[in-house]
């Protein structure tokens, strides 16, 4: 399984009763896959994978597949404790995913001889392909990111750390015993504002939550990146990606409510975020509708 292109993370849609939407779902997934994502990584960190039941999680991983129909992979996620890991798999698999983004376990920090563990049990309860994504209290060294990259069904690692320097030595140590055809993803929020950076490290993938709600940006962006055009990269960045990150780091939280709501604003209502979340308030709604239009205005100038 290899992916190119922009990686899409959709929002979950929530209906006026709180309850998941599928056919808002439908539409959202469907959108993004028209507009030319490279993949569809459902009900994963934007898509509030923290606030969703397990009958939820994979509702909405068939409604994925579903609505892509095959044109691109389909991940969902898993993560927690490792039982609770191990039945999203199951139910995951169960829906048709083509994969498992594997999140790290909650509230504990653990050596790493047992995050290797924790991998090799989510692992077992699977035959999809897995991958893993560094974050929280998963934090790999080069060795360990080596032995869980070795492990059979393991075929890429998302780091959302963003220490460069920790994710450089990983790059190397997995590049040595697997080969090219192990995959990296930059798993940071607003990923665009540090691409170009994880490219010097050679983790070209991205997640994009900007695709989620403004596809027309982070696809113009990503082709500005690979093209080496240095001053639309510079101008999304200075008059888009920087002040959406500014607003985002007001509130804790707007990683997820941001995205939803500009997704709202593009015209599809996808609802609120649930708690602990909050949904962004007015002044910030009408900052984001002007960023969405200033980013608009930059692709297409």
């Amino acid at each position: 399984m290899k992916f190119q292109g922009v990686l899409f993370f959709p929002v979950t849609p929530f209906a006026p009763d709180g309850s998941l939407d599928e056919e808002l779902l439908a539409q959202h997934i469907a959108s993004g896959v028209d507009a030319g994502a490279g993949g569809v990584f459902v009900a994963c960190g934007t898509g509030e994978f923290h606030a969703l039941a397990p009958d939820e999680l994979e509702r909405a991983t068939r409604v994925a597949v579903e609505t892509t129909a095959g044109r691109v992979p389909v991940l969902a996620a898993a993560g927690g404790p490792a039982p609770v890991a191990r039945d999203h798999a199951v139910r995951v698999a169960r829906a048709g995913a083509d994969g498992l983004l594997l999140l790290p376990p909650y509230l504990v920090t653990a050596p790493q001889r047992g995050l290797v563990r924790y991998v090799e049990e989510v692992t077992a309860a699977t035959d999809l392909p897995v991958v893993f994504y560094q974050r929280g209290t998963a934090r790999l060294s080069a060795a360990t990111a080596a032995e869980i990259a070795a492990l059979p069904k393991v075929v890429g690692l998302k780091d959302g750390l963003g220490d460069l320097e920790r994710m450089h030595r990983i790059v190397r140590a997995v590049r040595a015993g697997e080969g090219e055809d192990f995959q990296f993803f930059n798993g940071l929020p607003t990923a665009e504002m540090t691409a170009p950076a994880y490219r010097g490290i050679g983790v070209d993938l991205y997640s994009s939550a900007v695709f989620a709600f403004a596809p027309e940006i982070a696809l113009a962006f990503h082709r500005a990146l690979a093209d080496g055009d240095r001053a639309l990269v510079t101008r999304l960045l200075d008059g888009f990606y920087g002040p959406l990150v500014e607003l985002r780091d007001e509130v804790p939280g707007y990683a997820v409510a941001l995205v939803k709501a500009g997704v709202t604003i593009r015209g599809l209502d996808v609802g609120g975020v649930r708690a602990p979340l909050l949904d962004p308030t007015p002044e910030h709604l009408a900052r984001l509708a002007e960023l969405i239009d200033r980013g608009l205005e930059a692709v297409a100038a």
